[in-house]
This record gives structure tokens, sequence and C-alpha cells, in this order.
């Protein structure tokens, strides 16, 4: 089972970074040389050298950052936020085997929500238009299962806004919890309940003694 998940997530890894990379049409199968496996570095506050992904190792992780900046447009806001609320910056690499191609600045604790700076100028000279974009509400908690050193502070399930994902406290996510105050719901409601049917039974006895009194 963990061998087939390995597969699959090793398939949709180079699925996105074929879809992010475009690099365009390949000579013969035959001329062409094995191509080594693609991945992600990422660098940035904590990190004493890159933090060098790859497929062929680390399946999952590539896919998950690769995940965070392939969805952007074509174009972004050409100002994002000032940079005392941007937080600390980590740069990623997107690769074709060992050859950098995109290159990303992402900033988990920027006020407001995660933020992605594309640059303009790019490690394979392709011509893009520099842009600010909003980044996914899961962008510090996969950097952090990455090998990034972020501080653990929320959890996330998705259905929300904001690249498909809502943040939740972790306490509101324990089972034992949510078991109790259910449980304390329920009695709450029995309580009321039967407050309510002493309240009839003792208006109706009162209405019962009241009629029998006027017939005698």
């Amino acid at each position: 089972m963990v061998r087939q998940m390995r597969r699959w997530a090793a398939v949709l890894a180079g699925t996105l970074a074929a879809a992010l990379l475009s690099l365009g049409a390949a000579g013969p199968a035959e001329a062409a040389p094995k191509p080594a496996p693609a991945g992600v570095d990422i660098t940035g506050p904590g990190l004493s050298g890159p933090l060098r992904l790859r497929v062929d190792s680390k399946p999952a992780h590539v896919a998950a950052v690769i995940d965070q900046v392939n969805f952007l447009g074509r174009t972004g806001q050409p100002k994002g936020p000032s940079a005392a609320g941007l937080g600390p910056k980590y740069t990623v690499v997107v690769l074709a085997g060992e050859t950098p191609k995109q290159t990303y600045d992402l900033y988990p604790k920027a006020a407001g929500g995660p933020r992605i700076y594309r640059p303009a100028k790019q490690p394979d000279s392709r011509k893009t238009v520099a842009g600010w974009f909003l980044g996914r509400l899961s962008m510090s908690e996969t950097l952090r299962t990455a090998g990034v050193p972020l501080e653990r502070q929320f959890d996330t399930v998705s259905g929300g806004v904001g690249g498909g994902e809502r943040v939740l406290p972790e306490d509101t996510l324990d089972p034992a919890k949510d078991i109790d105050e259910a449980l304390g719901e329920l009695q709450r409601l029995l309580l009321l309940n039967v407050a309510v049917m002493l309240t009839i039974t003792v208006g109706l006895a009162g209405i019962a003694l009241l009629i029998r009194r006027r017939t005698r």
C-alpha cells in the first residue's frame, strides 16, 4: 500500500512539474538522454543550505510544494504588502532534472495571509510578468512538512477559500472534545424538555382543578 501511494505521489509530482515547466517538444526518444529526477530547491531563514527535494526520494513533498505555485495566473498584483508585514521569505526553485526553470518567493507568515511573488527574471530566461499573488492557506504547513523550520500553528482541512483550504485551530479538531460538547448539549436539551413537560403538566392540572371547582 505504501509503495502504491509513493508511486501515485511520484506520478502526481511529475505531472505537476511537467505542466508547470512547459518544457516544449523533446527530441527523438532514442537520442534523448534519460532525464534526472525533477524536484524543487528551497532556501530561506533557518536553512543552512538549500533544502533539496527530489521526485525519486520525496515525491509527495515535491508535489505538495509545486502545488503551492502551479495555480498562478498570467498576471498578479503589481504591488504587494509592506515589507514589514511580509515575514520570512522562502525562495522555491522548480527544476527539470537539475536545471533551474522557475523561481518564486513564498511568504507563509505574511500579514493577511500567505503571499507569493513571481519575479519577472526567471532561470530559464523565458518572459513573464512580475506579480504578487495570494497563496494557499496550507503554505506554512506544507513548507514545514517538507523540512522548513516553521512552527506548527494550524491544521488545514479542505473546503474553504484561499486555494481550497480553510484553517482551523488544532483544539477544534479534538474528537474527545467534540464528543463531550455533544453530550453536554444533549443533556441540556433533555433538561429543557423535562422542564417544558413539567410546566405543561402543572398548567393542565391547574386548569382541570379550576374547571372542577366551577362545575360544583
